[in-house]
């Protein structure tokens, strides 16, 4: 009786083939943070209504910039947040940054949002981010998140208002001295602050 041999060289020169491309992407470089920062990048024009159905552009706000604060109605960190808010918009709009709140929680409807910012004495719009757009495009995660922009629509500053949720923990505030840097024409020291609080509830 005749035995067939079957080949194993083909097979080997697979196996080798197969290392040789896992080895090769082992040495590729791990993608870096810094390459998916929006800092120094123009953020697009966008439109979204308020509470009321009003719309409201980002390019009809000039001056110094714009504040854009990703907040929520019913997260207990974003609300810790609500003075400090409405006490940095009363401070630097009137020097020329306007404050918009965004809010993208799904479940959060216009009402609730006209009701609380009623309840809370805001001295900004907050806008109603349906379908989570805005928060997808900035890639904002919590809330309260802040992000600058200056007269140009750059992105200057992004994170969180400052370290702590207890007022009197406060030892670094973030967003005040990103403002300062900005109404000073300076370098902003600290441009990104990891923001913490609340998951975004999106759709999908």
């Amino acid at each position: 009786m005749v035995r067939s041999r079957v080949s194993v060289r083909p097979l080997r020169r697979a196996v080798v083939g197969a290392l040789a491309g896992l080895a090769l992407l082992l040495a590729l470089p791990a993608p870096s943070t810094a390459e998916t920062s929006l800092i120094g990048k123009e953020i697009p024009d966008f439109t979204l209504p308020d509470s009321g159905g009003t719309q409201h552009s980002l390019s009809q706000y000039g001056g110094k910039g714009v504040v854009l604060i990703f907040v929520s109605t019913r997260c207990p960190v974003s609300n810790a947040y609500n003075e400090r808010m409405v006490k940095l918009a009363g401070e630097y709009q009137p020097k020329g940054f306007q404050f918009l709140g965004i809010n993208a929680n799904k479940a959060e409807e216009p009402s609730e949002l006209a009701s609380h910012a009623k309840s809370h004495g805001f001295n900004f719009p907050v806008l109603k981010d349906k379908g989570n757009v805005i928060a997808d495009k900035l890639s904002a995660s919590v809330t309260p998140e802040v992000f600058v922009l200056d007269g140009k629509g750059i992105l200057r500053y992004h994170g969180r208002i400052d370290d702590s949720q207890d007022p009197a923990k406060i030892k670094s505030e973030d967003l005040k001295a990103a403002l300062e840097a900005l109404i000073g024409n300076q370098e902003i020291a600290k441009k990104e602050a990891k923001a913490f609080g609340c998951t975004i509830k999106r759709v999908g």
